[in-house]
Parts: C-alpha cells; sequence; structure tokens
C-alpha cells in the first residue's frame, strides 16, 4: 500500500509539472543565506486546477469523508497552478487524515482551524511551504503530521531565519485585511484574531512568530492578532527553538544538536 496516496505521476519526465522549485534557502546544507521572505505568489482563481480543487473541496465536505487527499484528483499541471487551500476548507470537519504529499503550496490558510476533527496531517515533500498558521493549534485532535522539516524557517536542523515581520499596529484603517501583500504579510488575507478569533477590523494588528510542537513536529506559526494581549496569552516557544514570540529578522535562534 502506498502510504502518501496516489501521488506519483506514472511519467517520470513529467514530475517537475507539478512543483516549482523554491530558492528561498538551501534545504540541504547549513549555514543558510542570512535573510529570507515570504513567497509572494497569489493564486489564480481562474486556474483549472484551482477551480477543480474547489470541486473537491465540496465534495468532500457533503460526503462527510474522513481522509481527504485533494492532489490524487488533480493532474500534474493543475497541481502546480495549486498554491494554496481555499478558505472552504472549512468544512471539511469530518476529515481526520488531511494528505497533501509533493504539493506545490506556500501557504496554509487560517481556516484550517476548523477542521476540528483533524487527527494527522501529511504535507511532506511539500518544498515550498516553510511556515503554518497559528489556528492550526485549534485541532485539538491533531496527533500525527509528516512535515518537511528542513524546509521550515528556523528548524534545527540548518537554522535558517525568519522573514522580518511589519510593525505592530493599533488601526487598520489604511489597511485592507481583504487583500493584503504576501510579501510584506505572508497571507493575502487576515480575517480574525489568531488568539481569540475575534475580527481584526475592528482593532489592531500585530504579526509574530512562535515554534510550536504541533503533533509530530515543531513547526514555526505565524500569529495574527488584534492586540498585545492576545500576544501575550501565547504559550512558551518549545524547547530548543526560540520560546518568547518575536518578529523575526536578525534573532539569535538556540544553537543546533545537529551541528
Amino acid at each position: 500500500m502506498n502510504r502518501w496516496g496516489d501521488t506519483s505521476d506514472p511519467a517520470p519526465e513529467r514530475q517537475g509539472l507539478r512543483q516549482d522549485a523554491c530558492r528561498c534557502f538551501d534545504q540541504s546544507l547549513p549555514n543558510p543565506r542570512a535573510r529570507v521572505g515570504f513567497h509572494t505568489e497569489r493564486q489564480d482563481t481562474s486556474a483549472p486546477g484551482w477551480q477543480h480543487l474547489l470541486e473537491l473541496v465540496d465534495e468532500a465536505a457533503a460526503d462527510g469523508r474522513e481522509e481527504f487527499g485533494p492532489l490524487t484528483g488533480l493532474s500534474p499541471e493543475e497541481r502546480r497552478q495549486v498554491i494554496t487551500l481555499p478558505p472552504s476548507i472549512a468544512k471539511l470537519t469530518a476529515v481526520r487524515h488531511l494528505m497533501l504529499y509533493g504539493s506545490n503550496l506556500v501557504r496554509i490558510p487560517p481556516e484550517i482551524g476548523s477542521m476540528t476533527s483533524l487527527e494527522e496531517f501529511t504535507p511532506y515533500t511539500s518544498y515550498r511551504l516553510h511556515w503554518f498558521p497559528y489556528e492550526i493549534t485549534r485541532c485539538r485532535k491533531l496527533t500525527r503530521s509528516t512535515v518537511s522539516t528542513r524546509a521550515l524557517f528556523g528548524n534545527e536542523k540548518l537554522r535558517p531565519p525568519f522573514p522580518r515581520l511589519r510593525s505592530a499596529r493599533n488601526s487598520v484603517a489604511d489597511l485592507d485585511p481583504e487583500n493584503l501583500d504576501p510579501r510584506r504579510w505572508g497571507s493575502t488575507a487576515v480575517r480574525r484574531c489568531s488568539v481569540c478569533n475575534g475580527p481584526i477590523a475592528h482593532g489592531g494588528f500585530r504579526q509574530v512568530w512562535i515554534s510550536l510542537r504541533v503533533a509530530t513536529d515543531t513547526l514555526p506559526l505565524l500569529v495574527g492578532a488584534c492586540s498585545s494581549d492576545c500576544v501575550a496569552e501565547l504559550p512558551e516557544g518549545a524547547v530548543g527553538f526560540i520560546t518568547a514570540p518575536h518578529s523575526g529578522g536578525r534573532v539569535e535562534q538556540p544553537a543546533s544538536d545537529w551541528d
């Protein structure tokens, strides 16, 4: 049995069509570049792959399936067109295993936190996926994960840096939370506070990084909070990582045990 689902392409010469190369930092050698940034791509919502994915999410929500591996239903070309998941994954409340092996994703939407039955998360070999939304911690049943940790910001094997986050804002009057620049904010939209789930539009906005143990792996989580009080509510970071919330950039990370 193929543990990862049918995600292989029978034509080896076509495998490059399903995943773009990532050069954010060297994922095989230590001492990576001093600065990194977010992926800047926006999802093309007119692409056939995206339209097909929307249909697959609706089908999975309608039939209440417990395992969801949408990439198995897409052609290699369509897989490459998908760089995020739609907010409609919030409807997948029966899914226990989310399979995203070998994806071309660069971000996961915060709506993953609504997948309350999720027990296993497998984005393995998704080499362009460097961080996750803090909302994934709302998946209280999540106990198993398979993540390519060398692709993660701040990972313990290579210690690549984190993107530098923007200064805190006490108001979002001059910011369109539904249309953010991913180069600056990592995401293209933020609707609710990652911590209290309150609406961002009613208050300020600040982002911080925190590394936490989620299921089997320690993940760099991006928090979008509505206030400093919500930031103060965050738990202590994982052992061996920066324990306090931080804004990325040139931060001193603990020495790696892998040296």
